[in-house]
C-alpha cells in the first residue's frame, strides 16, 4: 500500500477549513498515524507519540485524533465492540480483521464499486461512502 500524505501547506489548510490551527502536536500525531498505517487505537497511538513528545497527555492525543478526524485527514473504524481505531488512507478501501491476532489490513475496492452499489439501491437514494470489514482468521489457522 502506498503511504498517504499531506504537505505541511496541506495538513494545515484543511485544519484551517475546519476553524483549526496547525500545532505541533497535531503534526505528531498525524506523523506517527502515517509512519505505521495498521490502523491503531488512540492508546495505541498514544504510546507512540509518547517517544517523540514525552510530554504529551492522553487527553490531548484524543483532541488530536478528533480533529483529524472532523479534517478528513483520517477516518474512524469500528468493529464491534472493540476500541476506536484509526485509519489515514482515505481512498476507497475496505478492511480485514484478523480475529486471531487482531491485526487489520486495508482492502482496495475494484474501481466503479460505490457505482454498482448506488445501482441497487432503493431509488431515490445515493451512497457517499462504503464500509466493508471483513473478518477471519489466516487459512491455514481454521
Amino acid at each position: 500500500m502506498a503511504a498517504i500524505t499531506e504537505t505541511p501547506e496541506a495538513f494545515a489548510q484543511k485544519l484551517a477549513d475546519i476553524g483549526l490551527r496547525n500545532t505541533p502536536q497535531r503534526e505528531v500525531v498525524y506523523g506517527v498515524l502515517m509512519k505505521k498505517q495498521d490502523h491503531p487505537t488512540a492508546d495505541e497511538v498514544y504510546v507512540r507519540v509518547k517517544q517523540e513528545m514525552p510530554t504529551i497527555s492522553l487527553a490531548t492525543v484524543y483532541n488530536c485524533l478528533e480533529a483529524l478526524v472532523q479534517c478528513k485527514l483520517v477516518r474512524v473504524v469500528n468493529f464491534e465492540r472493540g476500541p476506536t481505531r484509526y485509519c489515514p488512507n482515505l481512498n476507497p478501501h475496505a478492511h480485514f480483521h484478523d480475529e486471531a491476532t487482531g491485526a487489520t489490513y486495508d482492502i482496495d475496492l475494484p474501481d466503479g464499486v460505490l457505482n454498482q452499489v448506488n445501482a441497487v439501491l432503493p431509488k431515490g437514494y445515493d451512497a457517499k461512502s462504503i464500509e466493508i470489514i471483513f473478518r477471519g482468521s489466516a487459512a491455514n489457522k481454521r
